[in-house]
């Protein structure tokens, strides 16, 4: 068959417009700021077989995990129409628990089964656990929060409330909880609703034709894009912190071996799984390994299944980029994910270094406030914090902006003091952390709270021991640093910790600066 290069752009933007307008839906009617606000969610599209047709501009964390949840849903379960299900377990194709998947099936014409699905993913602000905010200093997966293996939510149209009372009833903030997953469920029936429209347009037929051939071009580019990648085997090295209960450096080790348009990429070498909750699942590590490629791409090609067949990855079971059930591994999620692209970056920067930036703040600053309002009601409040992008051949990496596994935006100052007791001492930039060179690394963040009430804070960071590095012979970026202050004595905090503050007290956080190039 034929394909008209003019359709299948059509088609290629129609399906993208799509899962972008899910987002948008989702953003619209969240009751949580970290989803409002920080647009901290994807949504994607998927074929009946379970393979992504295309995924919205949104989180690259979620790009090679998603997929292995919507598989897993699809061999749990039959479908009928109007039913929705629900899955967070992170050794089910999850990420970390707070990341709650909604798959809904899509019926075509009568047909009895599903011929596409829409799929969405969120992280929510509470889940359980042992601290507000559910990213905690967790030495086993029990500790951070409720598990939800795939399970249908809706059933023919009508919430099952005996699932949805359950994962309530495990929450501090119920009430937020249940609107966020409100919108998660109208965010997918917009899409079921376009993709209708496309397929009563266009026939069932001749749309997945077009899928198959946008899906053969994304292939075809990147298999191009890995042909001008010289032929060779590319290491490198790097380590996060700590795992948040040793002072002991883990060390993360890659091999790219390229070889025509085929990549191999291989984890041996790298520090087995840890105490803490760093540890990734193999979803998190496929997906920073896809995205890093994707990156590279100059082309607009659309996220998709095509693009990541010609890249293979290995990574051994029982380390900190495969763990095994039941480690933690909140936090791979946020933090080792980012480190897997930095060392992939460097080992890539020995064969292409004028495609590859210096590493850029190297964490998302994962920050969690919880605690009792006067009213007695319970809050529960997340989010991360960007830093400096690392420098590139021909520019300055940008300041004070998340970088690489994250997508999202720093919450507004007017925000964070209208939903929590808390009150913004200082928001700006962090002056010369960005790291020397013939163009500069990006400046981190400074974010200064006092508390308004008794708070348990939690924060999960990196880069406050090893400095993003610079490339070309740029200088590294600054370490960031966690400072609390109580009474007018300053300590300088872990960058793994969990803390009760009282009314006064202040923290501090310096997020780092990228690397420099040149």
């Amino acid at each position: 068959m034929e394909f008209d290069p003019i359709e299948l752009e059509i088609f290629k933007n129609l399906f993208q417009s799509i899962a972008d307008e899910m987002g948008a839906a989702l953003k619209r009617t969240s009751f949580s700021p970290n989803i409002k606000e920080r647009r901290d969610y994807s949504c994607a599209l998927f074929d009946k077989d379970g393979k992504m047709i295309i995924q919205g501009k949104h989180l690259p964390v979620h790009l090679g995990s998603m997929p292995l949840s919507v598989l897993k849903i699809i061999e749990s379960m039959e479908f009928f129409e109007g039913d929705v299900a629900i899955l967070n377990d992170p050794f089910q194709g999850g990420t970390h628990l707070p990341d709650i998947t909604i798959v809904s099936p899509v019926f075509i014409n009568g047909i009895n089964q599903p011929v596409f699905y829409t799929a969405n993913r969120a992280h929510h602000s509470d889940v359980g656990g042992i601290s507000p905010g559910s990213m905690p200093l967790s030495r086993e997966i029990f500790q951070e929060g409720l598990i939800i293996p795939p399970v249908k939510i809706v059933e023919k149209g009508k919430i099952n409330e005996s699932v949805m009372k359950l994962i309530l009833s495990n929450v501090r903030t119920p009430e937020e909880r249940e609107g966020d997953l409100q919108a998660q469920f109208i965010a997918n029936k917009v899409g079921e609703k376009r993709i209708k429209e496309i397929v009563e347009s266009y026939g069932i037929e001749k749309v997945y034709d077009y899928i198959g051939e946008f899906r053969r071009y994304s292939e075809k580019i990147m298999r191009k894009v890995i042909s001008e990648i010289p032929d060779g085997i590319y290491s490198a090295v790097d380590y996060m912190d700590d795992d948040g209960f040793s002072n002991k450096r883990v060390k993360i080790k890659v091999t790219i071996k390229v070889d025509g348009t085929d990549v191999y990429v291989d984890f041996y070498g790298t520090e087995k799984q840890t105490e803490g909750a760093i540890n990734c699942v193999f979803s998190v590590t496929l997906s920073a390994v896809f995205y890093v490629f994707r990156s590279i791409v100059e082309y607009p090609i659309p996220s998709n299944y095509g693009y990541m067949v010609p890249i293979k990855v290995n990574a051994e079971e029982g380390t900190v980029v495969n763990a095994r059930y039941p480690s933690p591994v909140v936090g791979g999620n946020v933090e080792t994910s980012q480190r897997i692209v930095d060392v992939l970056l460097k080992a890539l920067s020995r064969a292409i270094p004028e495609k590859i930036p210096a590493a850029s703040s190297g964490t998302m600053n994962n920050l969690s406030i919880g605690g009792t309002e006067s009213s007695g009601k319970t809050f529960a409040y997340y989010e991360t914090i960007g830093g400096g992008a690392g420098a590139a051949m021909d520019y300055d990496g940008a300041d004070g902006i998340h970088t690489h596994m994250t997508n999202t935006l720093n919450t507004p100052v007017e925000v964070i003091e209208n939903v929590l007791p808390v009150k913004v001492l200082e928001y700006s930039l962090r002056k010369d952390s960005g790291g020397k060179g013939k163009f500069k690394g990006g400046n981190g963040i400074v974010r200064k709270l006092q508390f308004l009430t008794d708070s348990t804070v939690s924060m999960l960071s990196e880069r406050r021991k090893t400095r993003p590095y610079g490339l070309m012979g740029g200088k590294e970026g600054k370490c960031g640093e966690n400072i609390f202050i109580s009474g007018g004595k300053q300590k300088k905090l872990n960058s793994k910790f969990i803390l009760n503050f009282k009314k006064g007290d202040i923290l501090i956080i310096r997020t780092p600066g990228g690397g420099g190039w040149g």
